[in-house]
């Protein structure tokens, strides 16, 4: 799918022409794309310039997600990917990439510009569960940023009380609420 503003290397240009507009301000890079100086980045936007890396068998999740949705403002030096199909499948070696094959349910799923995202809700209690302390300070900064996500992850919690971590997330997530 071509988009007027996104730009992957080898669709319309090659790596180095996209490479010179960059430097001649014409362009930003943006996932595994780039984007027009002066346009807008959006959840659109952002979710597409990821679909190199996603294709049809992964889904954006944990902080790529979350930098998808907005609840963190800089793109992650690596994303990561969880296996989206029933069956496994073979993870690629990408250097951009970290990936997960444990197959993220559907109903934690979203499709923004075609390309598979975990949902806000899931992304966060991902992001809140985690052992990683940027993880945790990006989780706890975005539900301070934007209660409604944080109730949604709140309940999706207590609708999966057997989720790994789940205590750690909601210690996390109960911690932003407090005064």
């Amino acid at each position: 799918m071509v988009s007027p503003f996104l730009f992957f290397p080898d669709e319309r240009l090659s790596l180095a022409e996209l490479t010179a507009a960059c430097l001649d301000g014409w362009l930003v890079p943006l996932g595994e794309g780039f984007m027009p100086a002066d346009a807008a980045e959006t959840t659109w936007m952002r979710a597409r310039s990821l679909a190199p890396l996603l294709d049809d068998r992964w889904g954006a999740v944990r902080r790529s997600a979350a930098w998808v949705h907005g609840g963190v403002a800089e793109e992650p030096s690596r994303h990561h990917l969880q296996r989206i199909r029933e069956s496994r499948v073979r993870s690629r070696h990408d250097p951009r990439a970290v990936f997960h094959d444990v197959r993220l349910p559907s109903a934690d799923l979203q499709r923004i510009g075609g390309t598979a995202v975990s949902t806000p809700a899931r992304t966060l209690v991902d992001l809140a569960r985690s052992d990683d302390p940027d993880d945790t300070a990006a989780a706890r900064a975005w539900a301070d940023h934007d209660p409604v996500v944080a109730a949604h992850a709140e309940q999706w919690l207590h609708r999966h009380p057997r989720f790994p971590h789940a205590r750690r997330a909601a210690h996390v997530l109960g911690g932003v609420a407090a005064p």
